[in-house]
């Protein structure tokens, strides 16, 4: 695990009250966009590898959940990074088609290895509606305050949505997910043909972020 620069400042005190943050995701594009959403914030980010589940049949929420509880028991940290404002996060991303009731939903990334950005979109073929949205659903586990009072972490759960339509064929680079197909609605970009601190004023994982934001002011600051 490595302390990212732009959010936290790496070499901090082990008494440092600020908030610290195990993200744990090995994507890489969306470290950088939770970096660059956080940077304002007085927290801390450490990104942390961990294997987790890749569940079924669940709803979003619960299948951060679960990804999340798993977090928390692969991780082992040290008494320094436990410290009272410590907190596992993790994400799982969805994005639904309306006219298929929400699918491929939190399945798309094996939608996407099978059919990738030309593909997706021809799940709509038979369909008029090109309509629908972006979920990006964060669990976080308040883990400092178990060492500090025992029991078991505290999960909390916050979502953030963008709503859109799909586009028939991908357009701006290949380089996020599903990026070159959705378009947010008020706009004529794709996620991919946006600049990023375009996307990340306005996406799903913004929104959630923002939520995030909302929760530290109301939980980690008493």
């Amino acid at each position: 695990m490595a302390e990212n620069g732009g959010v936290g400042l790496a070499g901090t005190a082990p008494d440092d009250s600020r908030p610290l943050i195990f993200f744990c995701t090995g994507n890489a594009n969306k470290l950088a966009e939770v970096q660059q959403i956080l940077a304002d914030q007085d927290v801390r980010l450490v990104a942390a590898n961990v294997d987790l589940p890749e569940l079924q049949g669940a709803s979003p929420a619960e299948i951060a959940e679960a990804k999340c509880r798993s977090a928390v028991r692969q991780l082992h940290l040290s008494e320094a990074e436990l410290s009272r404002n410590a907190l596992v996060m993790v994400e799982d991303t969805c994005l639904c088609f309306n006219a298929l009731k929400g699918l491929p939903g939190p399945y798309v990334k094996w939608f996407l290895q099978k059919l990738g950005p030309d593909g997706l979109p021809n799940l709509l073929a038979a369909y008029e509606d090109k309509s629908g949205y972006a979920l990006c659903t964060l669990c976080v586990a308040e883990i400092g305050r178990v060492t500090e009072e025992g029991g078991e972490p505290t999960f909390h759960t916050l979502e953030g949505r963008t709503d859109g339509i799909i586009v028939p064929e991908p357009r701006g680079p290949r380089t996020f997910g599903w990026d070159p197909i959705f378009q947010p609605h008020g706009f004529k970009l794709t996620y991919a043909e946006m600049d990023k601190a375009v996307k990340n004023s306005i996406s799903h994982r913004y929104k959630a972020m923002e939520a995030l934001k909302n929760f530290l002011s109301r939980t980690m600051r008493r």
